[in-house]
């Protein structure tokens, strides 16, 4: 591997100009890109700011100037994408979710570490300067979490009128709400808390019956949004309400982890503070790099004041994936084995939507 790591890029659409981007702030060149087509390659190789455009996927795996694989494709085809890459003994970085199911997620994870090569999940929302302060204060404080809420709030498919291929079950899996963003609040949840979802009872939702599509008006086959109870292993309970049709909300994840003499407060809307609250007293604690613990500080980039956001987490989260490419442990990084308990809670809300009962969570 050169100096300068090469990314290879395969998808690209918003997810892949996102991952573009941050391996080109933290220093990384892409050297290639490859999709749907040829063609595609192309016009996406110059919006992307790439050296080539490969034929296919797998020219661009095999390719000798590529170091790591970036997997932005749709769901349905990531599971194949990121055998090839194993296979080619490279560092792969794979969109979630990791697999369609609990199966393919545990022959990926067990196929990643039998042959060594690093590998991440994005669970980006990990690395915002604000959630590690909440983590190092949940991890250092005396207070037992006992309720733990939240919501995730999107409005991108708000209307019939609006479709994506992951309305598609075929194409994006049996969940969408919960399996593409309901995901990302629960690992959000465990990861800043230390908890782990050990049951829970769920009720799914469409509130769109029939959307536009190619051929004309389909219906639905996936879900617009979710309700889920849980209990974890710590003895806390839980909520979480999902949707990708609640207008106004663009991107709304918030959670807000209530102790027994602090709670912890996070809105990714409003990412550059976290409110703690006490019994006696409130606290906003601002995002800066003088302002934190030091597990934060080291990702808060910029002055307070001078916001940070989405595209900041993912630059530091590919940040961290090449850092341990070169050898380091970065803490916190998500990898396959996160994708993998993503899958175990998407199966277990679709269980329990299914039979409408409270079903058991693995490991």
């Amino acid at each position: 591997m050169t100096e300068r790591l090469r990314a290879g890029i395969i998808g690209v659409g918003f997810i892949g100009a996102v991952h573009a981007h941050a391996v080109q702030a933290m220093g990384g060149v892409v050297s290639r890109v490859a999709s749907a087509s040829p063609e595609d390659a192309r016009k996406g190789a110059e919006r992307l700011g790439a050296d080539a455009a490969a034929d296919s996927a797998e020219d661009l795996i095999n390719a000798d100037d590529v170091d790591a694989v970036h997997i932005c494709t749709p769901n349905a085809t990531h599971v194949p994408l990121a055998e090839l890459v194993i296979q080619a003994g490279k560092p792969v970085i794979c969109e979630k979710p990791l697999a369609m199911n609990v199966a393919d997620a545990q022959r990926l994870t067990t196929a990643a570490a039998a042959a060594g090569v690093v590998n991440a999940v994005p669970f980006v929302y990990r690395f915002y300067p604000t959630v590690r302060e909440a983590r190092a204060r949940i991890a250092a404080e005396d207070t037992q979490l006992w309720l733990l809420h939240g919501t995730y709030l999107q409005d991108w498919l708000a209307g019939s009128e609006l479709t994506n291929w992951r309305v598609d079950p075929a194409l994006g899996g049996g969940s969408r709400a919960f399996g593409d963003i309901g995901v990302h609040w629960c690992d959000l949840m465990e990861f800043t808390t230390g908890h782990r979802i050990t049951r829970l009872t769920a009720r799914l939702a469409i509130a769109i019956a029939e959307r536009r599509s190619a051929a004309g008006m389909a219906t639905v086959g996936t879900e617009d949004g979710a309700t889920v109870m849980f209990e974890t292993d710590r003895g806390a309970s839980g909520t979480v309400v999902v949707s990708q049709v609640s207008p106004g909300r663009r991107n709304r994840l918030w959670f807000e982890f209530d102790g027994t003499s602090t709670s912890y407060v996070f809105n990714q809307e409003l990412p550059d503070s976290l409110w703690v609250g006490g019994i006696k007293r409130d606290e906003v604690i601002t995002r800066g790099p003088d302002r934190l613990s030091e597990p934060a500080a080291r990702y808060a980039r910029l002055p307070a004041g001078h916001p940070q956001g989405y595209q900041d987490c993912f630059n530091a989260f590919v940040a961290d994936v090449y850092a341990a490419i070169g050898g380091a442990k970065p803490d916190g990084l998500p990898t396959f084995a996160d994708g993998l308990r993503a899958a175990e809670l998407t199966a277990a809300v679709l269980e329990s939507a299914t039979r409408e009962t409270w079903v058991e969570v693995p490991g």
